[in-house]
């Protein structure tokens, strides 16, 4: 089932006309996702290749993520895909306490798909922390740079206030097990 992502009400977005996303429990511990950015692709800045390893902050330029617990308010992961093919996995105790690199997570498969009016990003990969839980709750959002380094944040609920990924208000989404 496709999602769309909603731009954040303090975000501003010249380059994003639309950002949807599907996503899939394919079997107890494997999450698919696809995020389709639709727009003027030139006017985004978009990282270039690079290896398909795990990084560090990639939040801070284009980027698509996915938040996914098994209970409302616990623990949680973050998962970063950049259009590089970089990729990063967290774990969090917590609402933004007790983060750590997930380890755990092996390298995800990405692949990038581009034209002049869109640009699709699949990931897959295996959550083995959650594979016993019957339903995950996800939180699937993106940072957009654009070339005039304006960022904009989208998501698929956001809570009042500032732009927060981590906030509870934006784990909307319940995928059940296989």
């Amino acid at each position: 089932m496709r999602h769309a992502l909603k731009l954040h009400p303090d975000s501003r977005c010249v380059a994003a006309t639309q950002i949807e996303a599907d996503v899939a429990r394919p079997s107890p511990g494997r999450l698919t996702l696809r995020y389709v950015l639709s727009g003027t692709l030139r006017d985004l800045r978009v990282p270039p290749p690079a290896a398909a390893e795990r990084a560090d902050e990639l939040w801070q330029h284009t980027c698509f993520e996915a938040f996914v617990s098994a209970s409302p308010g616990g623990a949680y992961y973050e998962l970063n895909f950049a259009p590089s093919l970089q990729w990063a996995a967290y774990r969090f105790g917590g609402y933004r306490s007790a983060m750590c690199v997930a380890h755990e997570i092996a390298a995800p498969r990405i692949a990038v798909k581009s034209n002049g009016a869109s640009l699709a990003l699949e990931a897959a990969l295996e959550l083995p922390g959650l594979a016993s839980d019957p339903i995950w709750h996800l939180g699937l959002s993106a940072v957009i740079e654009e070339t005039n380094g304006q960022k904009s944040y989208w998501a698929l609920a956001h809570p009042p206030g500032k732009a927060d990924f981590h906030h509870s208000d934006c784990f909307v989404l319940e995928l059940a097990g296989a």
